[in-house]
């Protein structure tokens, strides 16, 4: 009888889909504001003080022969470094300085992986491996792992768009 008790309790206590769907929304609407919206101001902020500053110029040409291995105009490194901090940021950065034209479409869309790869470094870090205890002789390799898979990416999607006749 118990038992019978039990089940009819967790019965009533399940939410119907409309308050499941409402939470999502509530839940997605926190996430876009909390997270998201912050993050994508911080690339547009740091491209523009970037900018503003005259420093998109210079770190543009210091970076150039790296960014160049793929491709990419030195001043790409705005959107990898903005990427470093929220993948929100660096698809922002990515989309803003196409929009100014300092990246063509293409350029624009062969960062975008490399933003998801590597994006939120610091964060994850912070959050996961700190919190985790990890040992402290990994940690290189864990910060090191995204840094790769975002060059990785950056290659592949080099050699795509080449071979689409893109770039």
């Amino acid at each position: 009888m118990a038992d019978n008790m039990k089940k009819s309790e967790q019965t009533e206590k399940k939410e119907s889909i409309i308050t499941l769907f409402m939470k999502g929304c509530y839940d997605g609407y926190n996430i876009g504001v909390k997270n998201i919206l912050p993050a994508m101001i911080l690339g547009y902020t740091l491209v523009y003080i970037l900018q503003a500053t005259g420093l998109m110029d210079l770190l543009g040409t210091v970076f150039a022969p790296v960014m160049g291995l793929f491709g990419l105009p030195g001043e790409a490194f705005a959107v990898l470094i903005s990427a470093f901090f929220a993948k929100a940021a660096g698809a922002a950065t990515g989309a803003n300085m196409y929009a100014t034209g300092i990246l063509t479409m293409s350029q624009a869309a062969m960062m975008l992986p490399a933003c998801m790869l590597m994006g939120t470094l610091i964060g994850h870090y912070a959050r996961i491996v700190l919190v985790s205890g990890a040992n402290q002789k990994w940690h290189w390799l864990l910060i090191l792992t995204p840094l790769f898979d975002a060059a990785l990416s950056l290659w592949i999607m080099k050699i795509l768009f080449t071979v689409m006749g893109v770039m």
